[in-house]
């Protein structure tokens, strides 16, 4: 992983916090306050953000040292609406290559109910020189 904040800077402005990280599993959350859309449910969008930047720490992580994590899919389902508190998202790794790792993202609210379930895959490469 590239030296610095590991989830950039929308990741901070969202306030994503890591509880967990390591090839097989990351886990972290992210309020829902601030990531809301106009009817102060959570956003789509921020459920995306969130499953994204675990997804590719993640990667990251497998890809090694000298490598590089880029997202090239992700796709979400919304099963429920988060209106306060956390959402905390776990990150599985369902496949791990070498020019490959794709990862299930499953967020769910304070409550332990699912809201949004993801898939990510990013393409691994080598870090430019």
């Amino acid at each position: 992983m590239a030296a610095g904040d590991p989830m950039g800077d929308l990741g901070s402005t969202m306030g994503i916090e890591f509880l967990e990280a390591a090839p097989e599993r990351v886990v972290g959350r992210m309020p829902v306050k601030g990531n809301t859309q106009p009817y102060g449910l959570l956003h789509g969008g921020a459920s995306c953000v969130l499953a994204e930047t675990l997804g590719s720490v993640g990667s990251a992580l497998h890809a090694g040292e000298g490598r590089i994590a880029v997202g090239v899919e992700i796709n979400a389902t919304h099963h429920r609406s988060a209106t306060e508190g956390f959402v905390t998202g776990v990150a599985t790794r369902v496949h791990g290559g070498r020019t490959l790792a794709t990862y299930e993202i499953v967020i769910s609210d304070d409550q332990d109910r699912r809201v949004c379930t993801a898939r990510l895959t990013c393409m691994l490469r080598d870090a430019p020189q």
